[in-house]
């Protein structure tokens, strides 16, 4: 059963019943059922138990025979796990499930949290960056989480070395909130272990995976939706050109939060990601305020930038931001295909200037999206 994209419009009812809660597991841990497909499946037939009766036959349409669902056994271990671990079930359409994921299309349908679900109640600002960061780097996202803590924001970031460890510890006070790729209760690293706990008493850690699940790398990328989705801005602190933290960085545009990245110093392969988001639009930090001031000006300046009007005096729009930028990556590689189109009609087709779309292809060859041929040619590189 192909995934669709289309977002939750109508939250399931409230869980009642322990029957209700194993349903709603075994829709959700059922082969080939992922977020958006759950939604779908909630929305088209009303509760987990009616969606769980159709399903093999929804699958059966989509040329999946012998088809079953998640066994009752399972849900039932998973849901004994989290109560042994102490963790509680967060699910989408309740009161305590934070706002900033609910309209997503992936929208997580549970999240198992441990520690203190009113942190999700604050304004969040998500912390990422390197593993192997530098020892400026640390002492940056040191300083810019201490100090949004002390501004009264929650400071997000994924328990991993580096950056995340240090935005962590500098927030524990203020309650910070740990994203997990594997299990709530897995400590991944291992040696965050003690900072996972310390979490847990004055903040929150959450995760999507079922319990006792050992991260794997595809759980990564989804993890970073996360992350990005609870924040109002995500902030890079230090990231290579190609790194998970500029896919968050990404996927924050998607999902319309601002993204800001402090700078970093041009021969340094570290700082490379974040100089290239700054060249692109993103704001610059130097301190948290630069981040807390950033905060209105996008929630303002989003509706507006659009009809921004010519500056009278020089006749041209303002700078591009670092969402105009994705956004004309997406026209871009909306518009080719495997086959090899001519870059000039390539322009002509997007109505957008030659000087725009040519960094722009330039980034997306880079970034190994986009592929040139001899005679001017471009396409999808598949």
């Amino acid at each position: 059963m192909p995934e669709d994209t289309h977002p939750s419009t109508h939250p399931p009812l409230p869980l009642t019943t322990e029957d209700d809660r194993v349903s709603w597991l075994r829709l959700l841990r059922s082969r080939r059922v992922g977020p958006s497909t759950f939604h779908r499946l909630m929305n088209e037939h009303g509760s987990a138990a009616a969606a769980l009766q159709a399903l093999p036959d929804v699958a059966r349409k989509a040329g999946v025979e012998d088809y079953a669902p998640c066994p009752v056994g399972v849900a039932e271990a998973e849901l004994t796990a989290a109560q042994n671990a102490g963790a509680r079930m967060i699910r989408h359409g309740t009161p305590e499930y934070p706002e900033g994921l609910a309209g997503l299309s992936d929208a997580p349908p549970l999240l198992w949290a441990m520690g203190d679900p009113s942190v999700l109640t604050k304004p969040m600002i998500a912390l990422v960056g390197a593993r192997n960061a530098s020892s400026l780097g640390l002492r940056m996202a040191r300083g810019l989480a201490t100090e949004l803590a002390q501004n009264g924001m929650v400071v997000v970031s994924g328990l991993a070395r580096g950056i995340d460890t240090a935005a962590h510890m500098a927030a524990l006070e203020g309650g910070t909130i740990a994203v997990m790729a594997g299990g709530v209760d897995v400590m991944y690293p291992a040696e965050n272990t003690q900072l996972a706990e310390q979490i847990a008493q004055t903040g929150l850690r959450l995760s999507e995976q079922p319990m006792g699940m050992v991260p794997r790398a595809r759980h990564f990328p989804a993890r970073n939706r996360i992350i990005s989705g609870l924040a109002q801005a995500v902030v890079v602190v230090e990231a290579a050109a190609k790194s998970g933290s500029l896919i968050t960085a990404r996927t924050a545009l998607d999902q319309g939060r601002e993204v800001l990245a402090v700078p970093g110093h041009p021969f340094d392969a570290r700082a490379s990601g974040c100089n290239m988001l700054i060249r692109d639009g993103a704001t610059l930090v130097r301190r948290a305020e630069d981040v807390i001031e950033a905060l209105p000006a996008a929630r303002a300046g989003a509706s507006e930038q659009a009809e921004m009007p010519l500056d009278p005096e020089t006749c041209e729009r303002p700078p591009r931001t670092l969402a105009d930028t994705a956004a004309l990556h997406r026209q871009i590689l909306d518009r080719l295909g495997p086959s090899p189109v001519a870059e000039d009609q390539l322009i002509r087709d997007l109505s957008v200037p030659a000087a725009q779309v040519a960094p722009a292809l330039t980034d997306l060859e880079l970034d190994g999206q986009v592929r040139r041929h001899a005679g001017g040619l471009v396409s999808l590189n598949t």
